[in-house]
């Protein structure tokens, strides 16, 4: 999917099946969700300084925000669900209302990859981490990454 029709399928959102549906989406956090805050401060008791939930802007029209950015080093960093961001080991489809969820989670994947592919080109490294995986080897993964491109953009 490319950006105009990215755009385009932001234009058809579906609406939820009720009123109480609707309260209860629109109740989930964006950001700063305990996962999120979690690994922050895991990262942050390594030693390590970052933007969180930075609006990167990247060309043609495209915005992505990372859950942490280390932006001297161009390092994006999401923390994604596996239901929201259909994880291929744990993501599932609900078993009702899939005239909303299935296009629903569609689109986000799809912007998961199509923001994935611009940062890359825009010169960022992207780490994904799903909240399946350990976070303790998760954050000693990110630690090891930072020093290397610490390392790698100093030369």
């Amino acid at each position: 999917m490319d950006t105009a029709a990215l755009q385009s399928s932001r234009q058809q959102r579906l609406s939820p099946s009720s009123a109480g549906r609707s309260r209860n989406l629109s109740a989930i956090r964006r950001t700063n969700t305990k996962p999120e805050v979690l690994l922050r401060s895991l990262l942050h008791a390594r030693g390590l300084r970052f933007r969180k939930d930075f609006l990167v802007r990247l060309p043609p029209s495209l915005k992505a925000r990372p859950d942490v950015a280390f932006t001297r080093l161009r390092v994006a960093l999401f923390y994604d669900s596996c239901f929201w961001h259909s994880c291929p080991e744990h993501g599932r489809q609900p078993g009702v209302n899939q005239w909303y969820w299935r296009p629903k989670l569609a689109r986000t994947a799809e912007r998961d990859r199509i923001q994935t592919q611009a940062l890359r080109g825009a010169g960022w490294l992207v780490i994904r981490i799903w909240e399946h995986d350990d976070l303790l080897k998760a954050v000693d993964d990110v630690v090891e990454i930072i020093a290397a491109r610490r390392q790698e953009l100093a030369s």
